[in-house]
């Protein structure tokens, strides 16, 4: 019986499409499965809380919200009057306290060389009065100096590169001292937080480089592996919530645990938007 040359034709094209169809399988089982990627990821930025050093009202709200700020740049300045004044009072009190110091050391060295003809306790006493003198000179001197140090901290500025976020601050607002007014993006700080199923973190090393795809965006960004989280919330015990806590998908299902890991971008494009807490999709290459 012989076998037309179609029927051979039909086998050999359904046998490729069965043998492709198998390799594209095993690829995507493999990519899916098997290979470090997630959907999983956010841009995430350390937030600075700026904080006054000094309490009393705001004169001055030098940013508006969403502008960016450089490290050292003059944020907003507290009514400098009372630490003026305070400053004034405590240089006052140096200068009294340094003419104390010298008229008991003047008293000392008189009394040093009178020994024949005062007694030794007038000497002692004397030179007790000018140890005095000097500590009661060197705390003025620390006070003015802490006075000093207060006038200048009535202008708050931004300890790091960022943005302004979230502004509510206003000319006539008392600020205490310690409490945070103002939320600083740190734009150095920005990075991507990848969480991984555990499954797969034997295939993440730190320096893998990575592919970064924003949700919303057309092009793909680079970064490598910065490093990976040392510890994960443990919902059967209490951590006093200092690790990271990555929420399972179902409740009901026994899923793989998820766990962060850090990643560097290497290069920022600049006409890229990059705002914390945008998701991301992720793949590692190893």
């Amino acid at each position: 019986m012989t076998i037309s040359l179609r029927s051979l034709l039909r086998v050999a094209v359904t046998l490729a499409l069965v043998a492709s169809a198998l390799l594209v399988g095993r690829e995507m089982w493999r990519h899916y499965m098997d290979d470090p990627w997630t959907r999983d990821a956010k841009v995430r930025a350390d937030v600075v809380g700026i904080a006054p050093d000094v309490s009393g009202f705001v004169s001055e709200v030098l940013v508006r919200d969403n502008e960016t700020v450089h490290k050292g740049q003059l944020l907003f300045r507290i009514d400098p009057a009372r630490y003026a004044i305070a400053l004034e009072q405590a240089e006052a009190v140096v200068e009294q306290k340094k003419a104390t110091l010298d008229q008991t050391s003047r008293d000392r060295a008189r009394y040093d060389k009178l020994t024949e003809v005062v007694s030794q306790q007038k000497a002692e006493q004397a030179r007790t009065d000018e140890a005095a003198a000097a500590a009661a000179y060197r705390q003025a001197v620390a006070d003015r100096d802490l006075a000093r140090l207060n006038l200048e901290r009535v202008e708050v500025k931004a300890p790091v590169n960022g943005v302004v976020t979230n502004l509510s601050l206003q000319p006539g607002d008392y600020v205490a001292q310690g409490s945070a007014k103002i939320a600083l993006v740190d734009s150095d700080s920005l990075r991507i937080e990848g969480y991984f199923e555990e499954t797969k973190l034997g295939r993440i090393k730190v320096g893998d480089p990575v592919t970064i795809r924003l949700m919303g965006q057309s092009h793909d960004l680079g970064g490598h592996v910065e490093s990976v989280a040392a510890g994960i919330e443990d919902r059967e015990r209490s951590d006093g919530g200092l690790l990271a806590n990555v929420n399972p998908t179902f409740s009901w299902v026994r899923l793989a645990q998820r766990v962060p890991v850090r990643i560097s971008l290497d290069e920022k494009p600049e006409d890229l938007r990059l705002v914390a807490g945008l998701t991301a999709t992720v793949s590692i290459t190893d």
